[in-house]
């Protein structure tokens, strides 16, 4: 195992991604904290908003997370053959011809239709277990999930249908994460109106990271957060009152120095040309990797804790920034893309701003090709590249 500082021994290529257990830990158990008594169910779909599934999964659980919820039934298989035996809500939506997988996985879906029940209830009959499920109610997202009649209908005709559970219903706001909570209030409204009418539900669950932050109030008896456990706020509108800490931190080395006399241009479509005698550092990372192109001649890197203006275009797999003032860089000098060196930070939300997009998106974006390097206390606990699975050495047990 490489020390912190270098690990080119994760790949063919200076780029990996620190993600920090600790603060991992620190803000599950402040969200739990929020959390009015309710359990809490660690989001963790999208590969972990892009800091790796397994890891975060067995980290959030020994963190105090009860439960782990991911989209599509890929998402859960990928986490029980790690070994990971925690409940499994699968909230997006299953196609039938997945039932029986669902039910040998032990996951628990979001029931749409009575078709998709009845074959739950057949292949959970033949394993031999009972079949847990949860129900999603469409209160004003429009996206997925059943209308208020529909959903009553549906789990009043499932109710007794054994071996099926029906365990779980919920929703998912629109715009908890915006200034005006009004609508926010109509659903939740709408929700405690359906639940009424369904009392032998027994977990009811709304929150999300906004909604936990701003409305503590609402947790019910299950929150859902997501980006609140990376350490990011859903948007400048929440309160930051409780002070979450990044997990993310992505970085690279500089891989040539290059000087460049006035005139001279750099990367495809000659875009940006040197001022003035310029010193070009090639730095490992691009869109291929998850740095936006858009941020060509507009982003910055860190080097020796300073601003770098990343020149030119953006390409598929290396980025260059202007180093010229930045004294006694050299090769192999550290580069940060995202998150803090020494003085400097650049923190995700400044690169969504200057992309037009949100912070989800870039966590998201960070490919499968980036090593990602898991830390505890400074020290390096366990990795997981493309060509070598997660070495879980201190990473949480399952």
């Amino acid at each position: 195992m490489a020390s912190s500082s270098h690990h080119e021994g994760f790949g063919g290529r200076p780029l990996w991604a620190e993600i920090d257990l600790d603060a991992l830990a620190y803000n599950v158990q402040a969200l739990k904290g929020q959390a009015s008594g309710a359990a809490l169910a660690a989001v963790v779909k999208a590969n972990a908003y892009g800091h790796g599934a397994i890891a975060i999964a067995r980290a959030v659980l020994e963190a105090g997370a009860e439960r782990l919820a991911v989209i599509c039934v890929d998402e859960g298989e990928q986490l029980r053959r790690a070994g990971l035996g925690a409940p499994i809500l699968v909230m997006g939506h299953s196609p039938i011809s997945d039932a029986r997988r669902i039910v040998q996985l032990r996951l628990t879906p979001t029931v749409n239709s009575q078709e998709m029940a009845v074959a739950l209830a057949a292949a959970a009959s033949e394993e031999g277990v009972n079949q847990p499920i949860h129900l999603k109610l469409d209160s004003g997202l429009s996206r997925y999930g059943l209308l208020p009649q529909e959903l009553i209908s549906l789990a009043e005709s499932i109710q007794h249908l054994s071996p099926l559970v029906v365990e779980g219903l919920f929703t998912h706001f629109a715009s908890a994460d915006e200034e005006d909570k009004s609508f926010v209030l109509q659903q939740f409204k709408l929700f405690l109106e359906v639940a009424e009418r369904l009392p032998w539900i027994s977990i009811r669950h709304v929150s999300n990271t906004a909604s936990l932050l701003d409305m503590p109030e609402i947790s019910l008896d299950l929150v859902r957060p997501g980006i609140g456990i990376y350490g990011c706020y859903p948007s400048r509108w929440v309160n930051k009152g409780l002070k979450l800490r990044p997990v993310f931190t992505l970085k690279s080395r500089i891989a040539r120095l290059t000087r460049l006399l006035p005139g001279q241009c750099v990367s495809y479509g000659r875009t940006w040309t040197a001022p003035r005698l310029s010193l070009i550092a090639l730095v490992m990372c691009g869109y291929g990797d998850g740095l936006p192109r858009s941020l060509s001649n507009r982003g910055s890197v860190l080097v020796r804790g300073q601003r770098a203006p990343i020149v030119g275009r953006v390409c598929m797999d290396m980025c260059m920034a202007d180093v010229t003032d930045i004294p006694n860089v050299a090769v192999d000098d550290e580069v940060v893309l995202i998150g803090r060196q020494e003085e400097g930070n650049i923190p995700v939300e400044e690169i969504a701003e200057l992309c037009d997009t949100i912070n989800y998106e870039i966590l998201c974006g960070i490919a499968a090709r980036v090593p990602r390097v898991y830390m505890r206390e400074g020290r390096v606990v366990g990795s997981e590249t493309l060509v070598q699975g997660l070495s879980a050495v201190g990473v949480g047990a399952s």
